[in-house]
């Protein structure tokens, strides 16, 4: 078989779907020995290169020099954004799950792939992004054109949090439509820089915030951060059901605390249970984008400013976070090139 028919059958990693389809091969080319392959896809997949080389090598038997390049959707282009291609939602039927630690090290992972990211924290009452960034106590972003705020920038991630217009003292004593509004404010406006992603800090629950960033923003998609354990998973369910109730496509699930390896014995224990966000991902139709280990290393890193995937890119525990920020990321692409494909209908008077 020819090995440009084979490129063709090649499947993507994470959508199972024939590069050829997605329209991701740009050039082929014989170099004498060796095969120039240019694919161009839909999410950031930097860290994959060394493995999509082998793997297409291994497919049309003789050496391929990859040129991988990153093109994404822009499912959230609206004027509320200007800035901003894609709006995705990280949140969590519940407090407790690890979702905020979760959300900055997505945020960071999908940076270290190669995207332009954002962060927006987007929980009013109890902001947590500037410790785990590391930003200085009184750090305040700046103001352009005495109407637009201008992101703090941290870990290569441009930031906006309510911790940064407020001392850590003061509490935010507001009613629903008051931290509703304050949240669109800065969503709106915040000057984000050319972003092919903003990832946005839900705080736990279904509430006026989760509805106000729903409606308000053009969401692309969410993810939803659980434990293993039955009552997480019940109010990840939740979670996902409100989503769906507002038409913003789930991405999948991200599955924290799922595996705790003794540091002494190497011994692992499913602390909270096994396999409860496979089994949740299955019930409701979405997909299960990485589970991530119980590691005390990771709050350590988080409550000292220094996320696991800044402080560590290559490592390990970054691994888990930079394998679920791609595969998001391609079900993001994937739900945006179906949209783009579906008929439209249009009415008129004869």
């Amino acid at each position: 078989m020819a090995r440009d028919m084979v490129l063709d059958d090649f499947l993507d990693p994470y959508l199972g779907e024939r590069w050829a389809s997605l329209g991701a091969i740009r050039r082929v080319k014989q170099r004498g020995a060796v095969l120039d392959v240019e694919i161009t896809l839909g999410y950031p997949a930097r860290g994959m290169i060394e493995v999509l080389t082998q793997r297409l090598s291994d497919a049309v038997g003789g050496e391929v020099a990859l040129s991988l390049a990153f093109d994404p959707p822009a499912a959230s282009a609206s004027p509320a954004a200007p800035g901003v291609k894609n709006i995705i939602a990280v949140a969590s039927g519940k407090g407790g799950v690890g979702k905020s630690t979760t959300a900055v090290n997505l945020a960071l992972a999908l940076a270290a792939e190669g995207a332009r990211v954002g962060i927006l924290d987007a929980d009013i009452y109890g902001p947590s992004l500037g410790i785990m960034l590391g930003v200085p106590v009184g750090k305040r972003p700046e103001v352009s054109d005495e109407k637009f705020f201008v992101p703090i920038k941290a870990h290569g991630l441009q930031s906006m949090s309510m911790s940064y217009l407020v001392t850590k003292e003061t509490p935010m004593v507001w009613r629903g439509p008051m931290a509703s509004s304050a949240l669109t404010q800065m969503l709106t406006q915040t000057r984000w820089d050319r972003l092919d992603y903003l990832i946005v800090d839900m705080p736990p629950g279904t509430g006026d915030i989760q509805l106000t960033l729903s409606q308000r923003a053009k969401l692309a998609g969410a993810v939803i951060v659980t434990t293993p354990q039955d009552i997480a998973l019940q109010d990840a369910a939740k979670g996902i059901e409100m989503f769906a109730k507002v038409d913003v496509p789930v991405l999948g699930i991200v599955e924290n605390m799922g595996l705790h390896i003794c540091p002494a014995c190497g011994h692992e224990s499913h602390i909270f249970g096994a396999g409860g966000g496979a089994r949740i991902a299955q019930t409701y139709g979405t997909h299960l984008l990485a589970t991530l280990p119980l590691a005390m290393q990771i709050r350590e890193q988080a409550d000292a400013g220094t996320p696991t995937v800044a402080v560590d890119p290559d490592g390990l525990l970054a691994a888990s976070y930079r394998e679920g920020a791609r595969h998001l990321a391609a079900r993001l692409w994937q739900i945006a090139r179906r949209a783009a494909a579906a008929p439209t209908i249009s009415m008129s008077e004869d």
